[in-house]
């Protein structure tokens, strides 16, 4: 599902503009992103967290120089669906469609 299938999803299940949906969505996702920039995790119950994740430092390859580099520490978003919402999914996906499978 992209990000127009999830607008005309919800204006059709709502009844609201599609256009007022995604400025709603674009909203939300920038409300979000600011949120994690400003060193902040956003937490929505039922559903999971937006949270940010540290990582060490670590010595890396460049590849086509074959040199060693050092990979300084950085921060990453990430996921954290909630429990509610991974039984639902195990309960109720079987198979995934062949062109979304990981291969």
């Amino acid at each position: 599902m992209r990000k127009a299938d999830l607008v005309n999803a919800i204006s059709e299940k709502t009844g609201v503009a599609k256009v007022d949906v995604l400025v709603s969505l674009e909203a939300l996702f920038k409300e979000i992103k600011t949120t994690l920039q400003g060193g902040e995790n956003v937490y929505v119950r039922g559903f999971g967290s937006f949270i940010i994740k540290k990582r060490a430092k670590k010595i890396g390859r460049h590849i086509k120089k074959g040199k060693a580099i050092e990979i300084p520490e950085h921060f990453i978003p990430s996921f954290k669906p909630a429990k509610v919402f991974v039984e639902q999914v195990k309960k109720n996906v079987t198979t995934l469609p062949e062109d979304e499978s990981e291969d």
